[in-house]
């Protein structure tokens, strides 16, 4: 017997065939010929990037209403844009220089009320690098095949980047599937059918064996050198950034006197919905530090870096029945321990697979790179300078503690 799921999907903004990616394709130019000139400069931004001359254009451009943006998908893009550029003019210093601690009011005023639309902070998400971040022949197009995507935009125009942020689409896609899955497996619960609960926890195993096989085609086209030293520094963030040139943060110039000091985690992968999701599901929970009996801030603040509606539907899953409470009860059925530890551990699988692409695109470059003396300050030439347990992430973080904690914590969950 089927049971009823308790959650309507669509309503919290979450496709039943594409997950956490939008049921659209994300758009790939605003059409409105009024944010023409903020088109104009994505359309360019590696070339402008490499010839350091960004500033310089977005200085000159002028400040845009937000009230041309008529459509969900109009707001997603506008949003899209004014991140790639916010990263892009704070990291492309000059020739020796630092990175800027001024963003201009061209970008600063409408990238706030957009942001503010869509409940989401006013720098690069992971929502802007990679949910809104591609395209495909048409929205029935298999979008857990890499082969089949593009992305619509990087900062490098390499594609090293491009094949960075279509390896999470593709994730995120292909885990698509154990969302409705777990979801009827939660509703489950309240029904006591083991049956079901037992075969979503062995689907979602599986699919999250074959979400790990898809991370690990990162080395196939994305170089480590490559990553270090060209892409990640344009995904820093401006919090706990001091080291790479940012004490502060950075000013959100609104003109006319106006403006505040701002700080906010870069992309992350803490940011994806997905992974929170499984961790949910499965009642793998995070701390500040061993028995500290706190939930793991950063854990957290990463909600609100996620957008809104799939930050609402979180809390939604978080309300339902406990598949972990109901798998450790039913003691008459050993299968379903077995097939709940069997999920976790292909959880924690994964995230052993994460650790170890970071150790290959971040510790190990780290002791090899060797900045020159014009390079300038960046998250790469802090990174080489920093102790390897001190090294931070794009989010932020300390990296490697942060990764291996929240790697052991899943591991833990499987311990009755």
């Amino acid at each position: 017997m089927l049971t009823q799921i308790d959650v309507d999907m669509a309503e919290f903004g979450v496709s039943p065939r594409h997950g956490f990616l939008p049921d659209e394709l994300p758009l790939h130019r605003l059409s409105d010929p009024y944010y023409s000139s903020w088109e104009d400069v994505i359309e360019r931004l590696p070339s402008l990037l490499k010839r350091k001359a960004l500033i310089c254009h977005v200085d000159n451009l002028p400040v845009l209403s937000t009230s041309h943006l008529q459509t969900l998908r109009e707001w997603q893009r506008a949003y899209q844009v004014l991140s790639f550029l916010t990263h892009g003019y704070i990291w492309n210093s000059a020739e020796g220089g630092g990175p800027s601690e001024r963003l201009p009011p061209s970008i600063s005023v409408p990238f706030l009320e957009i942001a503010s639309y869509l409940g989401l902070p006013p720098t690069a998400t992971y929502s802007a690098l990679n949910l809104w971040n591609f395209k495909a022949p048409s929205s029935e197009t298999d979008l857990s095949r890499i082969e089949n995507l593009k992305v619509l935009h990087t900062f490098t125009g390499t594609q090293d980047e491009e094949w960075f942020y279509l390896i999470s689409v593709a994730i995120e896609a292909h885990g698509a599937e154990i969302i409705p899955v777990m979801l009827n497996a939660m509703a489950a619960v309240r029904t006591k059918n083991s049956h079901i609960v037992l075969a979503a926890l062995v689907k979602f195993g599986y699919c999250v064996r074959e979400m790990g096989a898809i991370l690990k085609r990162m080395n196939e086209k994305c170089a480590p050198d490559v990553f270090y030293q060209k892409i990640r520094p344009f995904l820093a963030g401006s919090k706990n950034m001091a080291a790479a040139g940012l004490p502060n943060g950075v000013f959100y110039d609104e003109g006319d006197g106006k403006g505040e000091w701002r700080q906010f985690s870069g992309g992350s992968n803490a940011q994806s919905s997905l992974i929170a999701f499984c961790d949910v599901v499965l009642g793998v929970e995070h701390w500040d530090s061993k028995d500290s009996g706190s939930k793991n801030q950063f854990f957290q603040e990463m909600r609100n870096y996620m957008p809104r509606s799939h930050r609402i539907f979180l809390q939604r899953v978080e309300s339902m029945a406990s598949i972990r409470d109901f798998a450790a009860a039913q003691t008459s059925v050993p299968e379903l321990g077995e097939a709940y530890n069997f999920a976790v551990n292909e959880l924690r699988k994964f995230r052993d697979i994460h650790i170890q692409i970071i150790a290959r695109y971040i510790i190990r470059p780290s002791k090899q790179y060797a900045p020159k003396e014009d390079t300038g300050r960046n998250l790469a030439v802090a990174s080489s300078i920093t102790p390897e347990k001190e090294l931070h992430g794009t989010g932020g973080t300390q990296l490697l503690p942060f990764l291996r904690q929240s790697r052991d914590e899943t591991k833990n969950a499987a311990s009755f």
